[in-house]
């Protein structure tokens, strides 16, 4: 690709192949897809196909292999097209097929499925309702995804090709603009234009910490001229969280064409995307999106006959979560060990190699391209005024809709957890919702009405983190989730500072003892004192967040944690030790527990109440698994005491 008009011209000759599936409403567009679009596709359907890793797991593969095979066998694949794409977003029902231009969900496909969808909807032009995901359809009317419960507040920026394109193929990410924001920072803005539209957009880094993306830049940016770098965080190490792994799968080029803006802007020349191995579609098309981008010349030399040089690697992590931190993060990409520094020097101006260095996390730079096609002025009118723009949330736990979602900052905790996750399933009540995975807080039912932005989350003792929302219901003990977060980072702290290696473990102690029923008041006095000073004196991020879950869960649900001290109980029924098994006169002997006991506590005769020896029992749930009448409960051991 010699210049930004010979890209154009490809993007004008690709755009029609491609316009029948954008028949949502978009960020930034009056969200219809035009007619001329729809007639220029060379094909009368699309078949989209999420190949993400969630509906991968499902057997995706199979039904792309399916269709494919049936379409060159009935002689169609000139008229129909089959095209694996990135995640749609709602992974509850994967795996998903849309044939397009009907805009056909169907959820949970399997085999069975795809040979109805083909023999009736691609054969005979009748689409199989009963397949078709609930939501999107009122009696025989398929109604458009953006109008659907899931889809209808979100605003889909990082996100909006996910789920659209063929993420391995670069002529599709080109056809809806891609390379075009390149294109017109290369040839109509200087490096100090851009970093002024960045910091006029509001971004914040998308990463935690919230800093101004822009500011960021320009730190880089007035560092003396001489070697710099750019540096992606694409390790993403958090509980729940799949936002950037999302995107590296369904819109790899959009990361490969912000890391280059930002190069261009900082006055790099160098590119690193520190990717854990564990995300092995995410590297596979990460890795195709660079050789592309270099074979049309839009990456390494003389980009766009611009006379910028800038050339991208990737480096691959080992799932050490205190690479998250960049300091760590740059240690690793150099092949030491991922271990923080103190700070200053910052890496602005000591970073990679030593040398000047931009860090942002994948959904930071997937927004950048879109800032500059449609103005800083665009993405500022969207969320809040010291949040601007959306965020993505990987939506888990006890959840109707779990999947990915991408609400305008500012939405509330309600309307992500009612309207777009569809409820707390089983006709259980929300209790909380932890963000920040484990360097967040849990948000309680009385605070559900509460903006999410990066300011109201810090207020109540959260924070953003990096996007995992993980719903939880009446049946968690919310000891029990503060345990759970602070063993994970106990396992990942790096044992450079001592407040982190040395604190959390006793902080870990000090929960032992109260989910065993031995602990004391004074002993929720020292887990709080602890959890302050392990703030204020770790290293990095990964020490100072890491008593977070701890010290909200004590501030929302105190009365949890003293009913676990002083009355020996777990309100919800989830700590082992203060709990027993119990046989209830609804048992009719049939002796099924008593054969699956591994340690022989079960006793009694055929058709005659059985008994539970306390002693012997080790609390494995075998015998309330197998009960088929359930006649065995679990009881507070204080209850159990009394009786």
């Amino acid at each position: 690709m010699k210049n930004l008009d010979e890209l154009k011209a490809l993007r004008d000759q690709l755009k029609g192949t491609i316009g029948i599936r954008r028949d949502e409403p978009d960020a930034h567009t009056d969200g219809t897809a035009s007619d001329a679009r729809r007639d220029a596709s060379a094909h009368r359907s699309h078949i989209l196909i999420c190949a993400g890793t969630n509906c991968h797991s499902g057997k995706s593969g199979r039904l792309i292999e399916y269709f494919e095979r049936m379409l060159s066998e009935h002689r169609l694949d000139g008229e129909i097209k089959t095209v694996k794409t990135g995640c749609f977003g709602l992974c509850a029902f994967g795996p998903v097929v849309i044939v397009y231009p009907e805009g056909a969900f169907y959820q949970m496909v399997d085999e069975a499925g795809a040979q109805r969808i083909f023999e009736e909807h691609l054969l005979q032009g009748r689409v199989v309702t009963e397949l078709i995901y609930e939501d999107s359809k009122r009696g025989d009317e398929i109604i458009a995804l953006g109008d659907t419960g899931f889809f209808r507040k979100q605003v889909r920026v990082a996100l909006r090709n996910c789920g659209v394109i063929d993420p391995e193929d670069i002529g599709e990410y080109i056809a809806l603009d891609g390379y075009q924001a390149l294109g017109r920072v290369l040839t109509e803005m200087s490096p100090a234009q851009v970093v002024e539209l960045v910091k006029a957009s509001g971004l914040r880094g998308r990463g935690g910490a919230g800093f101004p993306t822009g500011l960021k830049w320009s730190f880089v940016a007035r560092e003396p001229e001489g070697k710099k770098y750019v540096a992606c965080n694409a390790d993403e190490g958090d509980p729940g969280a799949f936002m950037d792994r999302s995107v590296l799968e369904g819109d790899p080029h959009a990361l490969v064409e912000a890391m280059i803006i930002c190069g261009y802007a900082t006055g790099a020349t160098e590119g690193y995307v520190y990717v854990r191995a564990e995300y092995p579609i995410a590297v596979k098309h990460l890795e195709k999106a660079i050789a592309d981008a270099r074979a049309m010349g839009l990456l390494g030399k003389n980009i766009l006959g611009s006379g910028f040089d800038f050339d991208l690697f990737i480096r691959l992590g080992a799932g050490a979560f205190v690479c998250g931190e960049e300091t760590a993060l740059m240690a690793s990409i150099e092949g030491k060990r991922g271990e923080p520094r103190p700070r200053p020097p910052y890496p602005a101006v000591k970073g990679l190699f030593g040398k000047p260095t931009t860090e942002n996390n994948v959904e930071t730079f997937a927004n950048v391209p879109q800032i500059i096609l449609n103005g800083a002025e665009s993405f500022a009118a969207l969320g809040t005024e010291k949040s601007k723009g959306t965020k993505v949330f990987a939506l888990g736990g006890k959840i109707t809709n779990t999947g990915l979602v991408e609400i305008p900052m500012g939405t509330t905790l309600r309307e992500i957890i009612d309207e777009i996750g569809g409820g707390v399933p089983d006709g259980k009540r929300f209790k909380a919702a932890q963000t920040g995975g484990p360097s967040g807080g849990c948000i309680p039912v009385a605070l559900i009405d509460t903006p999410v932005d990066y300011d109201n989350l810090m207020a109540i003792g959260s924070m953003m983190g990096s996007g995992g929302l993980i719903v939880m219901d009446e049946d968690n003990c919310m000891v029990d989730m503060a345990r759970f977060f602070l063993d994970f980072t106990v396992d990942e702290s790096c044992g450079k500072c001592n407040p982190c290696r040395i604190g959390t473990k006793r902080m870990m102690e000090l929960l032992d003892k109260i989910t065993e029923g031995r602990a004391s008041m004074s002993d929720l006095d020292k887990l709080e004192e602890l959890a302050y000073h392990i703030k204020e004196n770790s290293l990095c991020g990964l020490g100072q967040t890491a008593p977070n879950p701890v010290l909200a869960n004590m501030r929302h649900f105190r009365d949890e944690f003293i009913a676990h001290v002083v009355d020996k109980k777990c309100p919800a029924g989830v700590c082992k030790a203060l709990l027993s098994y119990l046989i209830t006169d609804k048992c009719k002997g049939c002796t099924a527990c008593k054969r699956v006991c591994p340690t022989n506590a079960i006793s009694g005769n055929v058709k005659e109440l059985h008994v539970i020896d306390q002693e012997k029992c080790i609390k494995c749930g075998a015998c309330q698994t197998t009960c088929k009448f359930n006649a065995i409960d679990f009881v507070s051991l204080a209850n159990t005491d009394k009786n």
